[in-house]
């Protein structure tokens, strides 16, 4: 018993050291064939957009949003699979592979 509260807290202190890792990771995601780049971390922050320059026009507003939007959304899914690859990285072999858990989908 005393063995498993061992890898218990071995595994929060590396769960704890994961979570503070995604902040570094950084995913882009294009929309528009590379008009519109959004870059987020891997806490899920967006930490830039970019436009190209020839999307600035009145007329564009609605197609600009929409690329923007979907951009984000590119950068998010990447950055959401690289956090739970790093996850898994800083917990592989600290706990048993127990089928259908997944450490990675705890954040």
């Amino acid at each position: 018993m005393m063995k498993m509260m061992g890898k218990v807290k071995e595994m929060q202190a590396k769960m704890q050291e994961a979570q503070e890792k995604l902040v570094h990771i950084q995913e882009t995601g294009e929309s528009g064939a590379g008009m519109v780049k959004a870059t987020v971390n891997g806490k899920k922050q967006v930490i830039s957009i970019d436009i190209d320059d020839g999307l600035l026009q009145k007329e564009d507003k609605e197609m600009l949003q929409d690329l923007t939007v979907a951009a984000i959304n590119i950068a998010l899914e990447k950055a959401d699979t690289s956090a739970k690859e790093e996850i898994k990285k800083q917990t592989e072999g600290i706990m048993p592979n127990i089928p259908g858990m997944d450490m990675g989908n705890l954040f």
